[in-house]
């Protein structure tokens, strides 16, 4: 009887010990905080290719033609009101097929609406303008300018009606903190418009083409 007494209650002393040692460990231990890194998503909630950061009218409904402030083209009469936009490499100025073809379509409005007019804006980005030894907007100016060229070589759109301008890294559409964004502000901006009053002068500005057909017997 005396050897379990006297093993019980060692077993209670050790137990007690555990428990100190155990609680002592924890006591001592310093908390760690781990920094976990925040990725900032850039956000275009109606898709018109400007960052609700910076969209002034982030409501536009879908295939609505918007301005730079990313808000409805206004400020015309009926006609054509027709956007582009075109991407490019990091310190090119070369038009990639994809975008030849947009302005393709482009082109088209512009030869059916003969006395349309178009506005050619380039960008560039901070990256691509600190390394280079030319003038800060010399790479958004020539890419406005290949746009320009393309549209008079290719398809014969007369010079006086397109205009130009080279904001430089001045005017971004994205954050400059990351690739994607660098990527969106490497671009060119058109808007294509024909304004008129009404119907019949429309139709008088613009040209109709016919579908051939067989000749009936």
């Amino acid at each position: 009887m005396k050897i379990k007494l006297r093993n019980t209650i060692l077993v209670w002393v050790s137990a007690l010990v555990l428990t100190g040692c155990q609680t002592a460990d924890l006591s001592n231990q310093a908390t760690q905080i781990i920094d976990i890194p925040v990725v900032e998503a850039i956000l275009d909630s109606d898709g018109d290719g400007y960052s609700d950061d910076i969209d002034m009218c982030p409501g536009t409904p879908m295939n609505i033609v918007t301005d730079e402030r990313g808000c409805p083209f206004t400020g015309m009469g009926i006609g054509l009101k027709m956007e582009y936009r075109a991407f490019f490499a990091k310190g090119s100025s070369e038009l990639s097929p994809e975008y030849q073809l947009e302005l393709d379509k482009v082109a088209a409005k512009l030869q059916e609406y003969y006395t349309a007019t178009m506005r050619i804006e380039g960008h560039a980005t901070t990256d691509e303008i600190s390394a280079t030894v030319l003038r800060p907007d010399s790479l958004s100016r020539y890419r406005a300018l290949i746009v320009k060229n393309y549209l008079i070589m290719q398809h014969q759109i007369e010079p006086e009606r397109l205009s130009t301008a080279s904001f430089g890294a001045e005017q971004p559409i994205a954050s400059s903190d990351t690739q994607e964004g660098k990527s969106m502000n490497r671009r060119v901006y058109g808007i294509a418009t024909a304004d008129f009053d009404t119907e019949e002068e429309m139709s008088m500005h613009r040209r109709v083409y016919d579908i051939a057909t067989e000749p009936k017997d």
